[in-house]
C-alpha cells in the first residue's frame, strides 16, 4: 500500500511540473512577440485612448486541463494507480466590448466559444484484468464546447510610441454546451457539469497600428466550483473527489 501512495505522490508531482513548463514557455512566446515594436517613429490611433468604448475580435489558443482532488477510497483501493489530468490544446473564438473607465482602467466584456478537450488518464494495476478496450492505460476525455463570458478590468501602463503593457483580473462563467451529448452520458465517463465560474489574470500588450491595435494576451484562468458528478459505483468516478477548470490561453485581440 505504502508503495501505490509513493507513486500517486510521484505522478501528481510531475503534474505539477509539466503545468509549470507550459506556462513558461507560452510566456516566453509572448515576450518574443513582444520585441516586434519600437522602431515605429509615428504614433498611431491615439484617438482610441479617448474613445469612451471600442469594439474588436479576439483568436486564441487554449491549454485546457482539469484539476482533480482525490476521493478517500483512492487510498483505500489499488486496482487504479494513477488518476491524473492530462493537457490538450484547443481554440477559442471571441468578441471584445470595451469600456475606457479613465486613462488608466478599462472595463472590458469578452464573450466567445472555446473548443477543447480535457482527459483524465488511468493507470490500471497490472496485477488485475485490463480494461477490454484500452488495457492498463485507460483515458477518459471530455470534449467540450464552452460559452464563456469573462469581464475583466484592465490597468495600463503609459503609452511608448506605439507600444503600451497592460494587466489584467477578473472573473467569468462558463457554459458546457456539449455537456448533454450522449457520450457524456455513457456509464464509463466522467460526468462533468453545464455550468463552471472562476477566476483569471493576466498580461497583455498593446501594438498600434494604422487602422488597428494589436494586443497579444496571455491568461490563466482558474475555476472555483467543483465540475465532477461523482458515482461511487462507477470505477473511475469513484476515486475522484473534486474537479475543477484550469486554462492557459494565449489570444491575439484585433481592436478598432
Amino acid at each position: 500500500m505504502e508503495t501505490v501512495k509513493l507513486r500517486n505522490m510521484l505522478y501528481l508531482q510531475w503534474a505539477k511540473v509539466q503545468r509549470t513548463r507550459n506556462c513558461f514557455l507560452a510566456f516566453c512566446l509572448l515576450v518574443i512577440f513582444s520585441n516586434s515594436s519600437f522602431a515605429q517613429k509615428e504614433n498611431y490611433r491615439e484617438e482610441q485612448d479617448n474613445k469612451p468604448y471600442y469594439f474588436g475580435l479576439s483568436l486564441g489558443m487554449v491549454s485546457s486541463r482539469f484539476q482533480l482532488e482525490h476521493h478517500d477510497s483512492f487510498l483505500r483501493q489499488d486496482s487504479i494507480l494513477v488518476a491524473e489530468p492530462g493537457n490538450t490544446g484547443g481554440i477559442s473564438l471571441r468578441l471584445v466590448a470595451a469600456a475606457n473607465l479613465t486613462n488608466r482602467f478599462e472595463l472590458r466584456f469578452n464573450p466567445g466559444l472555446i473548443f477543447t478537450q480535457r482527459p483524465i488518464l488511468f493507470k490500471l494495476n497490472p496485477e488485475y484484468p485490463p480494461d477490454l478496450d484500452q488495457g492498463y492505460n485507460i483515458s477518459k476525455s471530455v470534449e467540450s464546447i464552452i460559452t464563456t463570458f469573462p469581464l475583466d478590468i484592465k490597468f495600463k501602463s503609459d503609452r511608448i510610441g506605439n507600444f503600451r503593457v497592460y494587466a489584467l483580473g477578473g472573473g467569468k462563467v462558463d457554459i458546457d454546451l456539449a455537456s448533454n451529448a450522449k457520450k457524456r452520458k455513457a456509464d464509463d465517463q466522467i460526468k462533468i457539469s453545464k455550468y463552471s465560474y472562476g477566476v483569471e489574470y493576466g498580461i497583455g500588450f498593446n501594438f498600434y497600428r494604422k487602422s488597428v491595435t494589436v494586443s497579444p494576451e496571455l491568461k490563466i484562468s482558474n475555476g472555483l466550483n467543483n465540475l465532477h458528478d461523482r458515482n461511487p459505483n462507477l470505477n473511475y468516478s469513484r476515486v475522484i473527489d473534486r474537479i475543477q477548470s484550469r486554462m492557459i490561453q494565449f489570444t491575439i485581440h484585433l481592436e478598432g
